[in-house]
């Protein structure tokens, strides 16, 4: 069983589930580069060059066709992954998966304008007062890795998958709410979702339902 963490997070966020499954799996939990303790970006990744070094490092610990758990970021990594190779993977779980593109709403793209105007004349003043919260504690190389990231709608990749994948949503998470699992749903061959209690991180805020519903999947 392979572990990949969401988005500023590391490994240690997954501590619940790797004391539990390592008493049934061989349990890997990476960090991935730039957070944690993996070494810096060097330049800004996209989703595609996360993939494909989560692939060597599979390959250097003798992973294959694991079990795998992912959230948020981690589950961009994973669809990526699967869509390329269906070997890489056995059975997925992907919990507050991120990697959707919804419908922009009319302030959204009146934001994006205004920023891009921004930064063209007052490019200090754009970064200052435009992005997110997490975009604006990034370093630059973070901040160029980030854009490549939220801008790339996975839903296409998802099609490709042939792996049987469970999608675990918080029913408060607010950071990628129901409607962006159901997006993904359509788009899976082999998918189901199941709703429990909890947010973003729902893993950490009720691990026993959420390992119960985990192991069950993967029996």
């Amino acid at each position: 069983m392979v572990l990949l963490h969401g988005y500023l997070s590391s490994k240690e966020a997954f501590v619940k589930q790797i004391e539990y499954f390592s008493r049934f799996y061989r349990v890997t939990a990476i960090d991935f580069l730039g957070f944690g303790k993996s070494a810096p970006l060097t330049e800004g990744y996209s989703v595609a060059d996360y993939a494909a070094w989560t692939r060597e490092v599979f390959t250097l610990l003798g992973v294959e066709n694991a079990h795998v758990i992912a959230h948020s970021f981690g589950c961009r990594v994973a669809v990526k992954m699967a869509a390329q190779d269906a070997r890489v993977f056995d059975k997925i779980l992907l919990t507050g998966a991120a990697g959707v593109i919804l419908k922009r709403s009319l302030a959204y793209k009146i934001k994006v304008k205004a920023y891009r105007i921004a930064r063209r004349f007052a490019p200090r003043f754009a970064e200052k007062h435009f992005g997110s919260t997490e975009y604006k504690t990034l370093p630059p190389i973070m901040k160029e890795s980030y854009k490549k990231i939220v801008n790339e709608d996975l839903r296409g990749e998802a099609k490709k998958i042939e792996n049987r994948v469970l999608l675990v949503q918080g029913a408060r998470d607010f950071v990628t709410p129901k409607k962006e699992a159901e997006a993904y749903l359509e788009n899976l061959k082999n998918g189901g979702l199941t709703v429990m209690q909890g947010g973003h991180f729902a893993f950490v805020d009720d691990p026993v339902t959420f390992n119960l519903i985990a192991e069950e999947f993967f029996l």
